[in-house]
């Protein structure tokens, strides 16, 4: 007998046809004698309807309410999937984040985990019940609900599974598993049988949205490995889990493309210690996420730095640039949004030399600019046209024989 955490998505979920695919699905693993924790997220779509809502009654709607509002999305999937799983003879219960004992710090709509009280869960599994647990949310120190930004419900089902010690984490998504490209994009790209999680991390911050990279930075650190597989089919998906030897043998395993992207130049700042710093502090403390920087040589005293940010926060990144710039002077600041950022990964860039100028010679060929270029141990990351980031992705997953087996 094993101990399972099961994760499902919103489209898994999305209407009560697929609640009830769900629920044969953890009756006929159940029937095997397993004790099951199934996570599950909010139908497709309801999360964006309640923003709306909020957005219609009040324009900019606390971050506190914004939780107390978007954790009952979850709540009517545990519900639902609970009352399914009883219709059809299994014994359930449903746990909201606080019931299954997920404690986060006091950020809302962004709260991170701290620790997970399981003994309730544990004390219902060992009752033979299967437990639903709502995914994307927990409590902190004073009793207030919080929510884990995106990607929340694999970060549950991920620290879960840590903390229940299970033998497995299934996954279960709208897509088989982890592809060498979006398959929507390249048609020929290929399903993935295993990653490590730094592949995976990789891809993920990359542009893949199989997965965020929070979920998969706390399997790594607590060595959970996790199944990423489609809930409508039983087809084996892709595993993810700690780097072995024979990874290496493969140099690039896969391309990622993030059309979320726009670049921000930062012109004639001063060319001294303590400017960059200044700036990306400034960023730093309105939460901005910058991605690739690039800083250009200093002339007559000034210099240039151009970095990315995703373009939903570029007015924000904007606006906590000015104090800064006119401070310590500078300007002026111009953005560019119609970019994206295509990313090589593989492990086997560690052992491997010649990744760069094979990618570069593809898109030369194919015409293709280059605007930024950043490096990593297992990635190469470029900025190119918006326009041509889906052809530049088909370029350089045949550059490196990705098609191919």
């Amino acid at each position: 007998m094993a101990r399972i955490v099961q994760k499902y998505g919103g489209t898994s979920v999305g209407d009560t046809d697929r609640i009830k695919n769900v629920a044969r699905r953890i009756k006929e693993m159940q029937a095997g004698g397993h004790e099951l924790v199934v996570v599950v997220s909010a139908r497709s779509g309801v999360t964006n309807e309640l923003l709306a809502r909020a957005k219609a009654v009040c324009e900019f709607p606390s971050e506190r309410e914004l939780d107390m509002l978007l954790a009952t999305g979850e709540q009517e999937t545990i519900a639902l999937t609970a009352m399914a799983l009883q219709g059809i003879g299994v014994p359930a219960v449903s746990y909201t984040g606080a019931q299954a004992g997920i404690f986060t710090d006091k950020v809302h709509t962004k709260a991170k985990i701290k620790t997970i009280n399981a003994k309730p869960i544990e004390k219902d599994l060992k009752a033979g019940k299967v437990v639903i647990v709502a995914g994307f949310q927990g409590i902190n120190e004073e009793g207030q609900i919080t929510t884990l930004g995106r990607g929340g419900s694999d970060l549950t089902a991920i620290a879960l599974a840590a903390a229940l010690k299970a033998d497995k984490c299934e996954i279960y998504t709208d897509v088989d598993g982890v592809y060498t490209a979006d398959p929507r994009v390249v048609k020929d790209a290929r399903m993935l049988p295993e990653l490590s999680y730094d592949e995976m991390l990789e891809l993920a911050s990359s542009g893949s949205k199989v997965m965020q990279t929070r979920s998969v930075e706390f399997a790594k650190k607590y060595g959970v490995i996790f199944e990423v597989r489609s809930s409508f089919n039983h087809n084996p998906g892709t595993i993810v889990k700690e780097e072995v030897a024979y990874m290496e043998k493969v140099i690039v395993r896969g391309v990622a493309v993030d059309k979320d992207q726009a670049k921000i130049i930062v012109s004639n700042i001063p060319d001294k210690p303590g400017s960059a710093a200044k700036v990306f502090r400034a960023l730093s403390d309105s939460n901005i996420n910058v991605d690739m920087i690039v800083q250009n040589v200093g002339r007559q005293g000034v210099a240039n730095l151009t970095f990315t940010v995703p373009q939903t926060e570029t007015a924000r990144a904007v606006k906590a640039l000015e104090p800064v710039l006119a401070a310590i002077g500078g300007g002026p600041v111009t953005v560019h949004e119609y970019i994206a950022k295509l990313s090589v990964v593989g492990v086997g860039m560690k052992t491997h030399s010649g990744v760069a100028a094979t990618l570069f010679q593809a898109l030369a060929d194919a015409d293709i600019n280059i605007e930024l270029i950043s490096t990593s141990e297992i990635k190469i990351s470029i900025v190119v046209d918006q326009g041509r980031a889906d052809e530049a992705a088909r370029v350089a997953h045949t550059a490196f024989q990705l098609d191919k087996a």
